[in-house]
């Protein structure tokens, strides 16, 4: 994860402004004095790292221990493939060169 130094040291070419009320602003300002930060830095790195545990959360399956254990026999024993995805692989090597 990036931290507030790594995202202020890239060149910065894009603008995001909000409106939010004077209360979430000097909640936000406490938050940033606190932290050392100036109140953009302190926005944008908590907005970073909300969106980077948002994406993370969406891109991670998790399996209960049954459920991995029924998905690892369903690969293992899995059936041979039938003619027609037997056909669409070789019309795949065919158009790809694989």
């Amino acid at each position: 994860m990036q931290t507030s130094r790594d995202v202020s040291a890239k060149t910065r070419g894009a603008r995001l402004e909000a409106r939010i009320s004077t209360e979430q602003k000097a909640l936000f300002q406490q938050a940033a004095t606190l932290s050392a930060r100036t109140l953009s830095e302190f926005v944008v790195a908590s907005a970073q790292e909300a969106a980077a545990r948002i994406i993370q959360t969406h891109e991670t399956i998790s399996l209960t221990r049954d459920e991995q254990i029924r998905f690892v026999s369903a690969l293992l024993a899995a059936s041979a493939p039938n003619e027609r995805l037997s056909q669409a692989a070789r019309q795949y090597r065919a158009q790809t060169g694989v």
